[in-house]
C-alpha cells in the first residue's frame, strides 16, 4: 500500500491578501485589515509584522504607527474573504486526489504516491497564485501535525514557500527547534503548564511518556504525540462537520441608546445565525443572545 502523505495549504496573511488583490498597489507595503466594527487587528501583511504591529491589539493603540509609517487600515469584509476562499478551495481541489476544507485559509490535502511531492506543491503554489492572486505556503509530511509543523518552516524559512518534511533526522531538528506554544491544538493554558514541568519544545512532548500525556493532556494530546512521532491519528475529513453551535457577533457601528436599534441589530444578527442553520440543515434547541457595553469606556 501507499504510505500516507499529506499536504496543508495555507494562505499567507489571508484577509490582508485578499485586499491587495484588488488594490495591487499594496504589494510590499504595509497592510492591516481590523475586527468588525474595527476594534483590534485580526490580519497583517508581512510589512505590518515588521513594525512590531500584533494580533489581535486594539486599532486606539496603533494610531500613531498607523499614521508615521503610512500603515493601510482595511475594515474586515467577510463576504471578500469567503469568496476569495471558496476560489483558492476550488482550483486546489481540481489537483488532488481527496482534500478537506479545515478552515477559511487552509485546507489538508492527499498526496500520497506522489514521486515528486515537492514539486507538485510548487506547483500548485502557483497555480493558486496565477487563478486567485493569493500566495499559499505548503507543508508536506506523514501526518497533520507534522504537516503544521512543516507549513510554519514553509511560511518563515524558506523561499519556495513549500517544505517537505518527511525523514526521521529532519523531523527530530524541526522538533528540537519548534517551541511547545507554536504546536496545532497547545493553548496558553498546556502551554504554561508544560514549560512548568520542562516540556520547551516539539520534541521534548513527543519524547515525554504517553500514560503522563494522556494524563495531563488528554487522548487529543496523546494523538498529536503520536503523530508528532509520524503515526497518523487523525484522519483526513473530505465532508465537513455539522456546527455543534453558531454565532453571529457583531459590535455594533455606533453607539445605541435606544430600543428600535437595538431590536433591528439582534433581529438581523439572528437572521444571519438562522441562514447558516438551515445551510447545514439543523434544529437549534437552545438560542442565546448575549450583550455588552464598550469595554473601552
Amino acid at each position: 500500500s501507499i504510505k500516507l502523505m499529506l499536504a496543508l495549504a495555507d494562505c499567507n496573511n489571508f484577509y490582508a491578501s485578499c485586499e491587495r488583490v484588488f488594490q495591487p498597489h499594496l504589494q510590499n507595503k504595509p497592510v492591516v485589515v481590523l475586527s468588525n466594527n474595527d476594534g483590534c487587528v485580526i490580519a497583517r501583511s508581512n510589512e505590518a509584522k515588521m513594525l512590531g504591529i500584533k494580533m489581535g491589539e486594539p486599532a486606539f493603540r496603533l494610531k500613531d504607527v498607523i499614521k508615521s509609517k503610512n500603515v493601510h487600515v482595511f475594515s474586515s469584509n467577510f463576504s471578500l474573504y469567503g469568496d476569495m476562499s471558496k476560489r483558492v478551495m476550488a482550483t486546489m481541489k481540481e489537483e488532488v486526489k481527496r482534500m478537506e476544507i479545515y478552515s477559511i485559509d487552509e485546507a489538508f490535502m492527499d498526496f500520497s504516491g506522489e514521486a515528486k511531492a515537492e514539486e507538485k506543491a510548487i506547483a500548485l503554489r502557483k497555480k493558486v497564485l496565477q487563478h486567485t492572486g493569493i500566495p499559499i505556503s505548503v507543508g508536506i509530511a506523514p501526518t497533520k501535525t507534522l504537516c503544521k509543523v512543516a507549513g510554519l518552516i514553509a511560511k518563515k524559512h524558506t523561499k519556495t514557500g513549500v517544505f517537505l518534511l518527511n525523514n526521521k533526522t529532519l523531523i527530530e531538528r524541526a522538533l528540537k527547534w519548534l517551541a511547545v506554544e507554536e504546536l496545532w491544538g497547545v493553548g496558553p493554558k498546556h502551554a504554561a503548564f508544560l514549560k512548568k514541568v520542562g516540556i520547551n519544545t516539539a520534541y521534548d512532548l513527543c519524547s515525554a511518556d504517553d500514560s503522563w500525556i494522556k494524563r495531563h493532556l488528554s487522548v487529543i494530546g496523546l494523538r498529536m504525540a503520536k503523530e508528532l512521532r509520524g503515526t497518523p491519528c487523525f484522519a483526513l475529513e473530505e465532508s465537513a462537520k455539522q456546527k455543534k453551535n453558531i454565532c453571529t457577533s457583531r459590535s455594533f457601528g455606533q453607539k445605541i441608546d435606544n430600543l428600535e436599534e437595538l431590536k433591528e441589530s439582534i433581529s438581523t444578527f439572528a437572521n444571519d445565525c438562522a441562514y447558516k442553520l438551515r445551510q447545514q440543515k439543523s434544529c437549534a434547541t437552545r438560542i442565546s443572545i448575549f450583550i455588552t457595553t464598550n469595554p473601552f469606556n
